[in-house]
């Protein structure tokens, strides 16, 4: 994982907004969240958290022949984020192109990078979640610029006699695409400046109802596709949104917070970084040991949600 130097604390933002550190903690669980530098682009986050995954799996750039990233936040329009990262890092000629699925964009490249490494289209794939959030969030909305934070995560997947992902499921419903999205983008301008257009807007109690209930679902359908229960779980690693979401969603999964890997207080929301940068921290730290069975998931705007169930 990477993320930015810069650590903006609640009492940082209780300063710029009608907020406090109590009620940005009650509600979310964050203390602090980092923020790109205003030289510092997704690009750059994401390159240095691939860096740092390919010396952990002792693999070179030109051993990579597959990189998809996922982000809702790329550096421009084309080329895409992929290729940026690309040629940043010296990686050959091969696929390279970003995935927009919102929170759920890490899930989302993961379960392709595995289908192509799965029927021999890729030796060594590169998946990246990274985020630079903070471009799209109103610093005068205390509702959103208290949860979200900017940030990388990145694996290595490469063939194997054993399955390490065992299953992936994605889902995703449009239905929903008002609880949580932008007001506008390329081909759709409203009556607004572009940059507030692009400003994350939330109804925040739709949301967590939606959110718990699809994480429930995706969960159990992860499961029984595999013939499993919760006791079989040894880390549930959550999308990082909200500390409420990640322990309703436990609870009714009946899995002990202490299997729960949570990294929200230090980085708040960074979207679909924030699934393989929990993966490194708990990786790091030592609580995931070879063999554990890790069960991925999240949500996003869209709305998007998927599981990926990994044995490491």
């Amino acid at each position: 994982m990477y993320v930015p130097e810069r650590v903006v604390t609640n009492a940082e933002l209780a300063k710029m907004v009608d907020t406090t550190d109590e009620w940005i903690r009650s509600r979310s669980g964050i203390e602090r969240r980092r923020v790109a530098a205003d030289d510092e682009m997704t690009s750059d986050l994401g390159g240095k958290a691939a860096t740092e995954a390919m010396q952990a799996a002792g693999v070179t750039p030109g051993d990579i022949d597959f990189l998809v990233v996922g982000t809702t936040t790329p550096d421009l329009v084309f080329p895409n984020v992929g290729c940026l990262i690309q040629d940043q890092l010296g990686i050959p000629v091969c696929p390279a192109f970003s995935v927009e699925a919102a929170c759920s964009g890490f899930i989302y490249a993961l379960s392709v990078a595995d289908r192509f490494v799965a029927t021999g289209q890729a030796g060594c794939a590169l998946v990246i979640g990274a985020e630079t959030l903070s471009r799209i969030t109103n610093w005068n909305d205390r509702s959103t610029c208290v949860l979200f934070g900017d940030g990388a995560g990145a694996v290595v997947l490469q063939p194997s006699e054993e399955a390490g992902i065992i299953s992936t499921h994605l889902r995703a419903d449009g239905a929903y695409k008002s609880i949580l999205n932008t007001a506008g983008g390329v081909s759709k301008r409203p009556d607004m400046p572009l940059d507030e257009s692009l400003y994350i807007q939330m109804r925040g109690n739709e949301t967590f109802k939606v959110a718990v209930r699809c994480l429930e679902n995706i969960v159990d359908e992860t499961l029984a596709a595999n013939d499993m229960d919760t006791s079989e779980i040894d880390w549930l690693i959550p999308h990082q949104a909200n500390h409420r979401i990640i322990q309703a969603t436990a609870k009714r999964l009946d899995i002990p917070m202490e299997k729960v890997v949570l990294i929200v207080q230090d980085y708040g929301n960074t979207s679909a970084a924030s699934v393989p940068m929990a993966l490194d921290v708990a990786v790091q730290d030592g609580r995931v040991k070879r063999g554990d069975v890790l069960l991925l998931e999240a949500f996003g705007g869209g709305l998007t949600w998927g599981s990926a169930l990994i044995r490491y």
